[in-house]
């Protein structure tokens, strides 16, 4: 559990202006705000216009500065600020800040002294979920070698919301965590559903969720984090394959709530297969289910050829379908947005070498052909969070502050990219000589 505003016991500035001294002094006040305390000393004989100019000054200030924060605190709690930076352009005393935040988020356990003037923290109901121990509510047989999880906070703590296309990490071993797409109600704070399919070649992850999760264990879960949102649209077809139904699960309950048009290409390798069959027959004819043993490939091309203009199509599946789907989408000028299960095979690219300036320190670190930033950034000590190492789930996304980013993940957008201030620092490199990192 973390909370922002009790990562510091307090914050005092001093400044002089030329009437007179003012100390601030900053107060956590609970996970959600802080007490100001201003203390104004003067000069003898100092005009009474100025003293008066200074309150409507402070009193300006901190109107924008709510607002700012304010801003700021939403993202933090949706999962939109990425590993708690708060800002890119820093002054000494925010820089100071945000370390100080950072190496709390970053620690395992935090021990944080209450100023003995401020308020008691707020009881634990009131916090949100950033990371935390969870319940497995229940373990269920969702299709040949599915199974899901339900899971549950701790009593008092609610689960954050969240919006479809998000996934969270579980945390299985201290080694081992993986990403798997929340597929139960965003609206419900009281519980969260994913969804596991043992995989043949799996590097661990799905075989330990189904040969070692029970009913009644505790697994640490982070998030949740979306790097597969779904955008407004006239109307939606969504495509999923396999386990990639899981996510394109609560897009359909959000397209229904909204009365949008919407249909469902889901396909599998059988009909045993595909989980969540059962859930789907209540939207009738808008669902369209086809096995691969029994229908052949997906006809990708029959499905998008009804589709009306500004249909958005959303999609999560294995390479070869995500492939020809967006040759298909290309032909018939409709926008498509996925979410992959691994990596694209990556054919050209040079890995050249190149250096690495950590802003907050000024240190220049050089990165080797051979070596990924995230692997050089930690082993000189910062606590970066990580998991898949593949560009995939977005957990180690850095703000870029100089430099031309070499993406290589699947996370970021078109814009994203092309604007070049953020990128996963696991597996995207350099095309410039040198990058600038908010870290």
């Amino acid at each position: 559990m973390f909370d922002i505003s009790a990562t510091v016991e307090s914050l005092i500035v001093a400044f002089e202006p030329r009437s007179g001294l003012i100390d601030l002094t900053e107060i956590p006040a609970g996970s959600h705000g802080s007490r100001f305390v201003v203390d104004t000393f003067v000069k003898p004989g100092t005009d009474p216009k100025v003293l008066g100019q200074w309150p409507d000054v402070y009193d300006r200030t901190f109107d924008e500065d709510k607002t700012v924060v304010a801003a700021q605190q939403g993202g933090y709690d949706s999962g939109a600020v990425p590993q708690g930076r708060l800002m890119t352009n820093c002054e000494s005393t925010i820089a100071m800040f945000q370390r100080r935040t950072w190496q709390a988020m970053a620690a395992t356990h935090t021990t944080v002294r209450q100023h003995p003037d401020a308020p008691a923290s707020p009881p634990v109901s009131q916090r949100t979920l950033r990371e935390a121990d969870l319940v497995v509510e229940a373990v269920e047989t969702e299709a040949d070698g599915v199974a899901s999880l339900t899971l549950t906070p701790p009593a008092g703590v609610t689960l954050p919301a969240w919006e479809p296309g998000a996934h969270i990490d579980l945390c299985l071993t201290d080694s081992l965590t993986r990403q798997y797409s929340l597929c139960g109600a965003p609206h419900d704070h009281d519980r969260w559903r994913v969804a596991v399919l043992r995989e043949p070649r799996s590097r661990g992850g799905s075989a330990h969720v189904h040969d070692h999760i029970a009913a009644g264990a505790s697994i640490r879960v982070r998030g949740p984090r979306n790097h597969f949102r779904m955008p407004d649209a006239e109307s939606y077809v969504f495509v999923a394959g396999g386990i990639g139904i899981t996510p394109i699960l609560p897009m359909i309950e959000d397209a229904e709530r909204r009365a949008k048009p919407w249909k469902l290409l889901y396909g599998g390798r059988t009909r045993s297969s595909m989980a969540f069959l059962s859930h789907l027959e209540r939207h009738g004819d808008k669902v369209l289910v086809s096995p691969q043993d029994t229908d052949g490939l997906l006809d990708l091309e029959a499905f998008l050829g009804s589709a009306d203009p500004g249909t958005t199509v959303l999609a999560c599946g294995p390479a070869p379908l995500l492939d020809a789907l967006a040759t298909a989408c290309s032909a018939v000028d409709l926008t498509l947005q996925t979410e992959r299960f691994s990596a694209p095979t990556q054919h050209d690219e040079i890995n050249t070498a190149f250096d690495v300036v950590l802003a907050r320190t000024g240190d220049i670190l050089h990165v080797l052909e051979n070596r990924s930033i995230l692997d050089v950034v930690r082993e000189h000590g910062v606590p970066v969070l990580s998991s898949c190492r593949e560009g995939l789930c977005g957990t180690c996304e850095t703000p870029v502050l100089e430099g031309r980013p070499e993406h290589r993940d699947t996370v970021l957008t078109d814009d994203e990219r092309e604007r070049g201030d953020t990128m996963m620092i696991c597996v995207s490199r350099c095309t410039s000589d040198r990058l600038v990192l908010d870290l």
